[in-house]
């Protein structure tokens, strides 16, 4: 199977200041990815060679099988669509409904197909309401969802999202997250950049981090998240359920509400929890 996104040996430097040095990744079709590391790492630096807005100095990015360096942006746009963090940058129509449908028109996507697309990509995220708003005469939360429906209606094979969840509350962050469980299950690759780390463990399942400019880690990012001292050397901040599991002790270390819930419950009703806090006692 071809791999949605695949780097080799990639280096870009910026006036020539390093950010990359030499960094080689894959990216399955399906897969939820979280590039991680601190301010500087050459994160949104990755992002922008995926999609054609700036060029390797050396090394090879390829989307599908065909190399970026060799396809201009608006070609590219037909496999990966890229959200960045501040949607004002991204959004500029009437409507929402005809900003979203900007990108698929353009690609040459016949109008019914178009409308369809759009169609879904608002109910996606629940935006059909407003749909025939002015973009700015919306909250930044609403209109940085509304950049995210505009990528979705290209119906990309690599999804590429910059800080998704800044500024958004706990409900807004939800529709992100079903967002990318059900394109990711649909077969789309989805990249996300993010210092949120406690929203990747809960919503993607492998961690890329950047350090340097350099992979530093590329694995399960339940294992990351289990490693505080690893997190704390990379800025990251550790998970609030990772840091209760740790500090429970509980079995398995889960990182995740799901995995932990039951676990909780389970040490709850059989009075095996520590007590956590000032000593007075048992309770």
């Amino acid at each position: 199977m071809t791999p949605a996104l695949s780097c080799e040996r990639l280096s870009f430097a910026y006036g020539g200041r390093p950010v990359l040095r030499d960094v080689s990744c894959v990216v399955a079709p399906g897969e939820r990815v979280a590039l991680i590391g601190r301010n500087g790492a050459g994160k949104t630096t990755l992002t922008r060679l995926v999609a054609g807005l700036e060029r390797a100095a050396s090394g090879t990015v390829r989307v599908g099988d065909w190399d970026a360096g060799r396809h201009r942006p608006d070609e590219l746009a037909r496999r990966v669509a890229v959200v960045f963090q501040h949607a004002d940058q991204q959004l500029f129509a009437r409507t929402v409904r005809e900003d979203v449908a900007f990108g698929p028109l353009a690609l040459g996507v016949p109008g019914p197909e178009a409308g369809v697309r759009v169609a879904a990509a608002l109910a996606e995220l629940d935006l059909g309401s407003v749909a025939s708003e002015h973009p700015y005469d919306l909250p930044p939360p609403v209109r940085k969802l509304a950049a995210l429906a505009g990528a979705l209606a290209l119906a990309p094979s690599l999804l590429v999202l910059d800080e998704p969840t800044t500024g958004l509350d706990r409900a807004l962050r939800a529709r992100v997250a079903r967002v990318i469980r059900a394109r990711a299950a649909a077969g789309c690759a989805v990249l996300v950049v993010t210092h949120d780390v406690a929203f990747a463990v809960e919503v993607l399942d492998r961690a890329l981090v950047l350090d340097g400019g350099a992979v530093v880690f590329d694995g399960a990012i339940a294992e990351l998240c289990r490693d505080p001292t690893r997190l704390r050397t990379l800025g990251l901040r550790e998970p609030p359920v990772a840091a209760l599991s740790r500090a429970l002790d509980l079995p398995g270390r889960p990182v995740r509400i799901d995995d932990a819930a039951p676990i909780v419950a389970a040490c709850c009703a059989s009075g095996g929890l520590p007590y956590i806090g000032e000593s007075h006692g048992p309770t």
